[in-house]
Parts: structure tokens; sequence; C-alpha cells
């Protein structure tokens, strides 16, 4: 693996059309964006296209890198898992990530280094959110962490809880809401 000076380089050149740096790049670095991807998506082929669209994006995009402002790795990460949560969106916009900032953020969160204070808040986020889950009814809980981590549908939950589909539906529903709710009562 090249080190970070060699990847802003490289950058840096594709963000002039050279395409011999593009294909280093890609050869340093496709291995960990198609790991990110296949752990996401869960599918080969999906995590290849996804691949391919992060790259042509690279190629397109270079030039908004900014060594100031992270890792030229994390830069390339962000771009692969944006892909891949696009590609979840089409296939189930059931499953739409939320709409509360601080959730998106904690979801999305980027590998670069945070100073202590954003660790602190991150944490802070994340000890409330897990405070709030365990809250929540077992089927609730279940049903919303099996939903947004492992991307299942409405009615894939249905089966794998052995439940009715409208019941799946509200205990998704209201443990969203039990969800906003408390997060809401803790910002206050």
């Amino acid at each position: 693996m090249a080190d970070r000076e060699q990847l802003a380089a490289w950058l840096a050149d594709t963000a002039q059309g050279d395409e011999r740096a593009f294909q280093q790049l890609y050869a340093a670095t496709s291995a960990q964006l198609y790991a990110l991807l296949l752990r996401i998506l869960r599918n080969p082929e999906r995590a290849q296209d996804a691949l391919q669209d992060a790259y042509v994006r690279v190629w397109q995009k270079a030039d908004t890198y900014t060594p100031e402002r992270g890792a030229p790795l994390t830069w390339l990460l962000s771009i692969a898992r944006y892909r891949a949560l696009d590609v979840l969106r089409r296939k189930r916009p059931e499953v739409a990530m939320p709409e509360e900032p601080d959730m998106m953020a904690t979801l999305l969160e980027d590998e670069q280094a945070l100073s202590p204070l954003e660790e602190n808040e991150n944490q802070q986020s994340l000890d409330a959110i897990q405070a709030c889950l365990k809250t929540l009814q077992p089927q609730q809980r279940d049903s919303v962490l099996l939903a947004y981590y492992e991307g299942l549908t409405h009615q894939e939950l249905s089966q794998r809880l052995d439940a009715p589909l409208g019941t799946v539906k509200s205990w998704i529903r209201r443990g969203l809401m039990r969800l906003r709710e408390w997060l809401g009562e803790r910002a206050s």
C-alpha cells in the first residue's frame, strides 16, 4: 500500500488528467475500496459495479480533494461508501437513511482522525443511541437494527422475524419515533 503522500500525489496528477497516475491510484487502493463495498452491499457483482462508479467519480472529482481536509484514502473510502449507499437506496427505497443529522453522521462517519472534542461528541451520540435502543421493546430494536445495518426490506424482516408485515412496519415506525424523541430530549 502506498503512503499518504504518494496517494495525494497520484490524486493531484489524476486531477490534471494523468491516466498513469490514475492507474497507480487504482492499483494501490481498489482492494480496500472493494472490501468496503462488499461489506456494505454483500454482493460481489453490485460491489464491483459500485467500485467502477466510485473510480469514475474519483476521475471526475480528483481536483476537489484537498489534503488539509483529510487523508486521501479516507476521501476515496467516502466516495465508495456513498456509492454503496446510493445502490442500497435504489434497491431498497423503503430503507432510507435517517433524516437526523446526528444519526447520519454516526452512520457515515469517516475513518479519518478526529479531534478529542469530536471523538467525545461522537461517543456521546453513540452512547445516547445505545441507551435509547435499550429502552425499545425487543421487536422494535431488532427491526430497526436489521433494517438499517443489514439493509433488510420490510418483507424480509417479516420473514426473518416471523411476524406479519404490518406489525413489522409498526415496530420500525414506533422504534424510529422513539429514537427521534429520545435524541431530541438529549439535545435539549
